[in-house]
C-alpha cells in the first residue's frame, strides 16, 4: 500500500512540474508575440495601444471632394463615354447631350451677324462710284443750263432797254432764269448727298446690330459648348447615374457621373466637442476598417478644422449621441496599398505623440 501511495505521489509531482513548464514556456512564447508586434508596428510608425488618448469615427476621402457632375443644357443624352471606376483627366469628354437645335440656331445666328455686318459696311461705303458720277455729271449739265440761261436773260434785258423785245420774251427769259438756278441747286444738293458720309445715329444703329448680331452667335456657341459634358478635374469616375437615352434638365438637375481625385487617400474624422483638446496636427493616428480586421493604416493629422459641426459620419450604434456637436479632423495615411475606397466608414484611433 505503501508503494502504491508513493508511486501516485510522484507521478503528481510530475505533472505538477509538467504544467509549470507548459505554463512558463507558453508565457514566453507570448511575450515574445508581443514583442515581435510591437517591432512591427514601430516600423510601420503605429504604437501600441497603450499610446491611444481617443477614438472617433471617419470616413474615407480622396484628395478631392467628390464631385457630381451634371449637364448645363437640356436635352437627351446620346453617350456616356467613361464606367465606373474608370481614370479621367481634366477636360476628358464624359458625355454627350444631342443639341441639334441648338445647332441651327447657330447657323441662323452666323447668318443674321454677317447679313448686319455687310449693312455696316454698304453704310461707311456710301453711295456706288456709278451714282457719284451721275450726280456730278448732272451738276456739271445744270451749271452749263444756268450759264446760258444767264447769258440769255442779259441779253433780252439789253434788247428791251432798246425796244426789241417785249415785256413777255423778256419775263420768259427770268423764269427760264430761275428755273435753271433752282434746277442747278437741286443738282448740287444730290451730289453733296451722295457724297456725304453716314450719319452719326446710322452708324451707331449699324454697330449695334453687328454687336448684337455677334453676341447671339456667342450666346449660341457657348450653349452648344455646353452639350458637350467634360470632367472638371483628374479623377476616378465613382459612380454613373445616367446612361445613353435619358433626358437631363438644368431645372431638375441630376448628376451623369460622380469623380473625386484618388491619387491621395485621407480619412475624414470627426472629434467630439469633449476631445478637441486632445487633437494636433501632425498628430499620429491609427485607421482601421471592419473590411480589414487584420490591418492597421498609419497616418497622420494634416489639418484641424475651425469650426465646429454636426456629425454626418454615422456608426450604425443605437446608443450613439447624435445630437453632439464635432470637429473634423483631416488624416494623411502613410499607405494604403489600394484597400480603402471612397466612403468607407472607419475607426480612427489618435496617438499622444
Amino acid at each position: 500500500m505503501r508503494r502504491l501511495k508513493l508511486i501516485a505521489l510522484i507521478l503528481s509531482i510530475l505533472a505538477v512540474t509538467g504544467l509549470l513548464v507548459f505554463a512558463l514556456a507558453r508565457s514566453g512564447f507570448r511575450k515574445q508575440t508581443v514583442a515581435a508586434d510591437e517591432q512591427s508596428q514601430h516600423q510601420k510608425g503605429i504604437k501600441a495601444y497603450d499610446d491611444i488618448v481617443l477614438a472617433c469615427p471617419g470616413r474615407i476621402e480622396g484628395k478631392s471632394d467628390v464631385i457630381n457632375v451634371g449637364a448645363g443644357a437640356d436635352g437627351v443624352l446620346t453617350a456616356v463615354l467613361v464606367q465606373e471606376g474608370q481614370q479621367v483627366k481634366a477636360g476628358q469628354v464624359i458625355a454627350f447631350i444631342d443639341c441639334r437645335e441648338i445647332e441651327s440656331q447657330i447657323d441662323e445666328a452666323r447668318a443674321l451677324a454677317e447679313r448686319a455686318r455687310q449693312n455696316r459696311l454698304l453704310l461707311l461705303r456710301g453711295s456706288r462710284p456709278e451714282e457719284r458720277r451721275k450726280a456730278a455729271d448732272e451738276t456739271a449739265a445744270w451749271k452749263a443750263q444756268f450759264k446760258q440761261a444767264q447769258l440769255q436773260h442779259q441779253r433780252v434785258v439789253q434788247l428791251f432797254k432798246t425796244g426789241d423785245v417785249s415785256q413777255e420774251e423778256l419775263d420768259k427769259a427770268g423764269r427760264d432764269l430761275e428755273v435753271a438756278e433752282a434746277t442747278l441747286r437741286a443738282a448740287e444738293n444730290q451730289q453733296t448727298l451722295v457724297n456725304a458720309p453716314p450719319l452719326p445715329e446710322d452708324l451707331a444703329r449699324a454697330e449695334s446690330e453687328v454687336r448684337l448680331a455677334e453676341e447671339q452667335a456667342r450666346t449660341a456657341k457657348a450653349r452648344l459648348a455646353k452639350c458637350t459634358v467634360k470632367a472638371p478635374i483628374s479623377g476616378t469616375v465613382l459612380r454613373t447615374f445616367l446612361k445613353a437615352g435619358e433626358s437631363v434638365s438644368t431645372v431638375f438637375p441630376q448628376p451623369i457621373v460622380s469623380l473625386a481625385d484618388t491619387s491621395q487617400i485621407k480619412v475624414r474624422a470627426e472629434v467630439d466637442e469633449r476631445d478637441v483638446s486632445r487633437v494636433h496636427l501632425g498628430q499620429s493616428v491609427i485607421v482601421l476598417a471592419d473590411a480589414y480586421p487584420d490591418k492597421k493604416f498609419g497616418g497622420r493629422v494634416s489639418r484641424v478644422g475651425a469650426v465646429m459641426g454636426r456629425k454626418k459620419v454615422r456608426t450604425g450604434d443605437a446608443a450613439e449621441k447624435s445630437d453632439r456637436d464635432v470637429l473634423e479632423v483631416l488624416v494623411d495615411l502613410h499607405e494604403t496599398e489600394g484597400y480603402l475606397i471612397v466612403g468607407l466608414r472607419t475607426s480612427v484611433q489618435f496617438l499622444n505623440h
